[in-house]
């Protein structure tokens, strides 16, 4: 299954997330099809920019976003 879900970077106690769409069996850090998008969690407000379009058109083909992603999307109004 493919799934939009967060990709780990940054270093320690310094977290940069990247939104990227991979197979349910790969690693959470390891190798995915596309980026989509970033978040930095460390800004105030957190920073989040997505690639609309893409995330879009990833869904329609049934691609699943993670409960974290979904509820970045939704905050973002992509979903």
């Amino acid at each position: 299954m493919v799934k939009i879900r967060l990709r780990r970077m940054g270093a320690k106690k310094s977290p940069f997330y990247r939104i990227v769409v991979a197979d349910s069996r790969y690693p959470r850090d390891g190798r995915f099809i596309q980026e989509v998008g970033t978040y930095n969690p460390l800004t105030e407000p957190s920073t989040v920019t997505v690639d609309a379009e893409a995330v879009k058109e990833w869904i329609s083909k049934g691609a699943q976003p993670t409960d974290t992603v979904k509820a970045l999307l939704k905050k973002e109004g992509v979903l």
